[in-house]
């Protein structure tokens, strides 16, 4: 085990080793910052219309019974 070319081998096959898991590493890390901008960009595409059926009025009208109870609730009022 003292022939340098063992010693040369193994280093040599640590350093490919190393550089792999780095660009393996590195991929992943870019394909994950890509996934956290297209949500990023699909959350900042919210400039569509408010939907106005019968779904949407009813899903106010039971945000604003809650917001009055929760008023109710902080005046200390009884229901």
């Amino acid at each position: 085990m003292t022939d340098p070319t063992v010693y040369l081998t193994l280093s040599l096959s640590a350093l490919a080793g190393t550089a792999m898991m780095t660009t393996a590493g590195l991929a992943g890390w870019r394909g994950w910052l890509q996934l956290k901008r297209l949500e990023l960009a699909r959350d900042h595409d919210a400039d569509r219309p408010a939907p106005t059926g019968a779904g949407a009025r009813i899903e106010i009208a039971d945000l604003r019974e809650r917001i009055r109870k929760l008023e109710a609730i902080a005046a200390g009022v009884e229901l």
